[in-house]
């Protein structure tokens, strides 16, 4: 890693710290003798990564957290500096700063997880244009050191900004999101991507 690229130890990542305080749903089965496991379906596995709302305290970290989804290599969160209403970020769940430092399982599951985050965030918002970006070190304009891809709604009509331009890769002008609001829309964002992991039962009888 060059220099310039922005860098710090995971115990300050602040994306760290939201997948420490959701750990890996499946934990509590992977610690069970096998006799006292019952065998689950992979339908069921895949509604275990949107946590129940009880789970969903946006206190739990500093600054506040919005939840969407947690699985063991993957954790997807709202932005709290939005660009547009919606902004989503999926990252690993361990500390990897780009997508080269990236192990195979992290990539097919995030691969796995984008479009069905990409139509939630679709559908809560109503917005059904959007970018996915992915930034990779500081000349890039990745402000956070931890590999994440941004799901960035794109409104007919886009916030009016200062300098009359729309900062895509990088931090731009935003605002903070609100507690209230962010909780609101996660909550909407777990309960479109529960339907949207059922209607994939349906469709695939071998879930």
């Amino acid at each position: 890693m060059q220099e310039t690229d922005l860098c710090y130890p995971a115990d300050a990542c602040p994306f760290c710290a939201i997948a420490a305080a959701y750990p890996d749903p499946h934990s509590q089965y992977h610690s069970r003798p096998r006799l006292w496991t019952k065998k689950r379906s992979q339908e069921e596995e895949l509604q275990d990564a949107v946590p129940a709302e009880e789970e969903c305290n946006v206190e739990k970290t500093s600054p506040s957290s919005f939840l969407v989804m947690r699985t063991r290599d993957v954790v997807a969160f709202l932005d709290i500096l939005p660009m547009t209403g919606g902004h989503l970020l999926v990252t690993t769940r361990n500390h990897k700063v780009k997508v080269a430092d990236m192990e195979a399982q992290e990539s097919r599951e995030i691969g796995f997880w984008l479009p069905f985050l990409a139509r939630t965030v679709a559908k809560v918002t109503g917005v059904t244009d959007y970018n996915i970006v992915q930034n990779n070190g500081a000349r890039a304009a990745q402000v956070v050191p931890h590999v994440h891809f941004h799901i960035i709604p794109r409104p007919a009509t886009m916030p009016e900004i200062k300098s009359k331009s729309w900062t895509m890769f990088g931090r731009g002008q935003r605002d903070d999101l609100d507690d209230e609001e962010g909780a609101q829309m996660a909550g909407e964002m777990r309960k479109v991507l529960r339907q949207e992991i059922k209607k994939l039962g349906k469709n695939d009888p071998k879930l």
